[in-house]
């Protein structure tokens, strides 16, 4: 008997569900070589804002969650993609026409990294603050806190570890995130937002869009309730449009990045993504 195959359409991830495109929209996503492997939803303009508005709703908790809980989402997060690294190592394989270990190598580090960053929830505050010296009976604490909602372009080369290179940092120090995947590598972008539906990450905290990123990121980078755009992925687009857009509203805004090394690992994602809050305490008189 002839196996029928049965072709996969990936949907949108957002509050925490995987609903289609509200304009009912799909593209087709293939091989290098042309050949179909599934249909991706393309979102649209009413996606975008219906992700900033779950990822609005979402930040409070986040960011009041502490960091040691934090850190253990994002190590839970690392554990399920663990376990799923077969189907994470096969989309790769069939998205970018590499080999299995070229794609085996890509999942390892993608696994690290967000290890990596998961160890620093509760460690960048102690780096990335301060306590000042200053003239009088007085303490002055300088603490990071997190810039609120973070719309991301992923790096548009790599199907999992740029997503999880620009991600994961944003993550840390309690932002909630919309994230325009690659447009030619999608899959393993709804792959991993099947590993945040089922592991501890609160609703909303991510937020995952699929379909053309010059469509999209203009509306993420108008947004009045984004603040911050991290154009890591956007090299291919007008960027410099997207970030006099982000300046309407006053938005942090991280320029595009290339070559192997872009988005890699560094302390300094996480600290671009916060804003510092500076106290002031008398001291007690004895």
């Amino acid at each position: 008997m002839t196996h029928i195959a049965v072709p996969k359409t990936y949907k949108l991830f957002i509050g925490g569900a995987f609903p289609r495109s509200e304009s009912g929209r799909v593209y087709e996503v293939t091989t290098p070589r042309g050949v179909f492997l599934a249909n991706a939803a393309q979102a649209s303009r009413k996606d975008a804002r219906d992700a900033v508005v779950a990822a609005r709703a979402a930040v409070g908790g986040w960011a009041g969650a502490t960091a040691y809980n934090r850190g253990q989402v994002l190590y839970r997060v690392a554990e399920v993609l663990e376990g799923r690294r077969t189907q994470f190592e096969d989309e790769i394989v069939r998205q970018e026409g590499v080999s299995v270990s070229a794609a085996r190598a890509q999942v390892d580090e993608a696994i690290d990294r967000w290890v990596w960053y998961a160890g620093w929830a509760d460690k960048f505050a102690q780096v990335a603050g301060n306590a000042n010296p200053v003239a009088g009976p007085y303490f002055n604490l300088s603490v990071p806190e997190p810039t609120g909602v973070v719309a991301i372009v992923a790096p548009q080369d790599s199907s999992l570890l740029g997503l999880v290179s620009a991600v994961a940092p944003a993550l840390v120090p309690g932002n909630a995130v919309v994230v325009v995947a690659s447009e030619r590598h999608p899959l393993s972008a709804i792959t991993l937002a099947e590993v945040f539906a089922t592991s501890d990450l609160p609703k909303g905290v991510v937020n995952v869009l699929t379909g053309s990123p010059a469509e999209i990121a203009p509306w993420l980078a108008s947004h009045a309730d984004v603040n911050a755009l991290d154009l890591v992925g956007a090299s291919g687009l007008e960027w410099i449009d997207l970030e006099i857009a982000a300046a309407e509203t006053l938005k942090r805004v991280l320029p595009p990045e290339e070559g192997p090394d872009a988005a890699a690992p560094a302390l300094a994602r996480i600290q671009a993504l916060t804003e510092t809050k500076t106290v002031w305490h008398t001291k007690a008189m004895l």
